[in-house]
C-alpha cells in the first residue's frame, strides 16, 4: 500500500510528461521502462531518478540497470519471471526470417525457491508418513499455485524440470521410508507416471496462451 501511495506520483508524472520516452510498467515497488532507444533508455532513467529524488527515494544500485533486448541480446526478471525475446524457429524454417517475439518463463530464482518448498514439504521429518499421497496432499497446492501463475508464458521447459525433481523427490521419501526392507529394482517403479497416478499434480501439459487462459 505505501509502495502505490508514494509512486503513484511517479505514475502520474510519467504519464503527463514522459510517457514519450517510453512504457512505465510498475508493480508495488518493482518497475520497469521499455524504451525504443538507448538515448531514450538514459534519459528515462535520469527523469525516474528526478522524480525518486524529489520523493526522497533512490533506485536500488544492484537491480538497476540498462538492458538491450533486440536480437535476444539481453534478459531481465520481473514479478518472478525471466523476460527474453527468441527467434521464431517456424517463420525461419518457412520465409528463411528471423524474427523474434518475447518470451517469458519462470526466473532462476523462482526455480530455487519452489524447489526449496518442495525440499521441506519432502524431507526426512515425513518420513514417518506411510501413505504418499500423504505427502502429496501437501505438494499439490504449492505446485498448483506456482503453475497457474506462470502457465500463460513459454515454462513448458521449466515445468517439465520441476515435475521430474518432485518426483525424484517423492521416490526418495519412498526409498526412505522402505529403508532395510527396500528390495532389489523396487525403486524402479516409482517414477513420474507412478507418482501422478497416485494424485500428484502434473505441471506439464498445464501452459496456455493468454488469450486461452
Amino acid at each position: 500500500m505505501l509502495s502505490n501511495i508514494y509512486l503513484h506520483v511517479l505514475d502520474a508524472t510519467w504519464r503527463k510528461r514522459y510517457a514519450q520516452l517510453g512504457v512505465l510498467v510498475r508493480y508495488a515497488d518493482d518497475f520497469v521502462v521499455i524504451c525504443r532507444t538507448r538515448s531514450a533508455c538514459e534519459e528515462a532513467e535520469r527523469r525516474v531518478r528526478n522524480i525518486l529524488g524529489w520523493l526522497k527515494l533512490e533506485l536500488h544500485p544492484e537491480k538497476t540497470r540498462k538492458v538491450d533486448l533486440s536480437w535476444g541480446r539481453q534478459g531481465f526478471d520481473f514479478l518472478g519471471c525471466h523476460l527474453r525475446k527468441r527467434m521464431s524457429g517456424p517463420i525461419w524454417v518457412k520465409e528463411r526470417r528471423r524474427v523474434y517475439f518475447l518470451h517469458r518463463w519462470p526466473s532462476v530464482k523462482s526455480m530455487q525457491r519452489v524447489r526449496q518448498k518442495v525440499r521441506e514439504l519432502s524431507d526426512c521429518r515425513w518420513s514417518g508418513v506411510k501413505d504418499v499421497r500423504k505427502l502429496i496432499a501437501r505438494l499439490n497446492p504449492v505446485l498448483r499455485g506456482w503453475g497457474q501463475y506462470f502457465c500463460t508464458g513459454n515454462a513448458m521447459k521449466k515445468f517439465t524440470q520441476l515435475d521430474r525433481y518432485v518426483w525424484q523427490r517423492l521416490r526418495l521419501f519412498m526409498i526412505r521410508r522402505k529403508g532395510r526392507n527396500l528390495k532389489p529394482g523396487e525403486a524402479q517403479q516409482w517414477h513420474g507416471d507412478f507418482f501422478h497416478s497416485h494424485g500428484l499434480y502434473r505441471l506439464r501439459g498445464t501452459v496456455r496462451y493468454p488469450e486461452a487462459a
